[in-house]
């Protein structure tokens, strides 16, 4: 019969979900073992100061779990079925207590956090499926759909308080500035979208860039802003000089699918050879291996509180989670050292290559050698 589980006294969460003691608890790990689901998980997110993890699989269900780097730890809290068709999107609000979720069924639901209640449902929020949902404050946040409409809603006023459709394929991604007042948006059409969120209107679009454009993230102190391409680069524009990128850099990676700034200049990416690369912007360098889904293309990437942990989604129906704490300390000069050509990328985690087994040997043939490479 087994032993009934002993209750243990509450302790606060920590930021990073990894700096507990081992005390008396079983082994303590690097970091959270993988969490395992039914259907692909088509989006994460991880909760602003808590170590919980949001997800939502193409089956239309949601889940919360709570993780840890002691080994057994990591907990499913509840589930929700509300949405008819696949979760394209989940985001906690900045205060952390609501989730957002966003469907190909068209609906916005807002879940609680503590109990995954349904307290907002917007059924019909647009014409067409929902690929992303973006916090603007506690009260405002934005939509993005499959046909290029974007649109803000005011939580108080329980309406859209900003419609638009500048673009015409699907958006991608989205991000603001610190002052919630400028919203970029990414969409598959290669252009770059501004929108002023406090004057409820459309500014301007990028040129159009070669590929789609799959996510976008603001650096250097809201300087720059970063976009990925399914073609494998990262285009770069200057804050309000948003008609033409500044600068290119090809990663030689198959695709950037999704991107998360870990550092003013420090990114990871995920592409779809299941590898997840830091990269350095200005100086544009390829850093390395954070971890990988061997040959299964990465949905999305998440950064925990603190900055020491990344999660990633991918087609293999697993969450993983990766050591980033190396990256903070990594200073890149412009001085660029000849490379060998073909050479492995580098390691920068414990689980990059694998444990035990080297999982880069299938990989060395193909992505790699490109990956490493240093071109701008």
């Amino acid at each position: 019969r087994p032993r009934p589980r002993r209750p243990r006294p509450h302790r606060p969460a920590l930021p990073q979900g990894c700096s507990e003691p081992a005390g008396r608890e079983p082994r303590l790990r690097d970091t959270p073992e993988d969490i395992c689901f039914e259907a692909t998980a088509n989006a994460i997110a991880l909760h602003p100061a808590r170590p919980l993890l949001a997800a939502g699989d193409v089956d239309g269900d949601v889940y919360l779990y709570s993780y840890s780097c002691t080994e057994g730890e990591n907990r499913q809290l509840w589930s929700s079925g509300h949405h008819l068709k696949s979760c394209r999107d989940v985001a906690f609000s900045q205060d952390g207590q609501k989730l957002f979720t966003v469907s190909k069924d068209k609906s916005v639901h807002i879940l609680t956090v503590e109990e995954g209640r349904l307290e907002t449902r917007f059924p019909k929020a647009h014409g067409s499926a929902l690929n992303c949902v973006l916090p603007i404050d506690n009260h405002v946040f934005a939509t993005g759909d499959d046909d290029g409409a974007l649109k803000v809603w005011d939580l108080r006023k329980g309406d859209a308080i900003l419609e638009a459709r500048q673009q015409e394929e699907y958006i991608s991604a989205m991000a603001v500035d610190g002052n919630g007042k400028i919203l970029l948006t990414a969409s598959g059409d290669g252009t770059l979208g501004v929108f002023n969120v406090k004057r409820r209107r459309f500014e301007l679009l990028s040129e159009p860039q070669n590929g789609d454009l799959t996510s976008v993230v603001l650096l250097k102190r809201g300087k720059k802003v970063a976009c990925g391409s399914s073609e494998g680069t990262i285009y770069l524009f200057n804050w309000d000089g948003f008609g033409a990128a500044s600068d290119r850099f090809a990663l030689r990676a198959e695709s950037v699918d999704c991107m998360v700034p870990i550092t003013d200049s420090i990114v990871c990416v995920g592409s779809l050879d299941g590898v997840i690369r830091a990269v350095n912007i200005l100086p544009n360098r390829v850093l390395g291996c954070v971890g990988q889904h061997l040959g299964e293309p990465i949905e999305q990437l998440a950064v925990a509180p603190g900055g020491q942990l990344l999660a990633s989604c991918a087609h293999d129906q697993k969450v993983k989670f990766w050591d980033i704490s190396a990256l903070g300390g990594l200073v890149v000069d412009d001085y660029r050292k000849k490379k060998k050509k073909g050479g492995p990328l580098r390691a920068l985690s414990s689980k990059a290559a694998g444990s035990g087994e080297d999982f880069f040997a299938d990989l060395r043939d193909e992505a790699e050698p490109a990956a490493g490479s240093d071109s701008d």
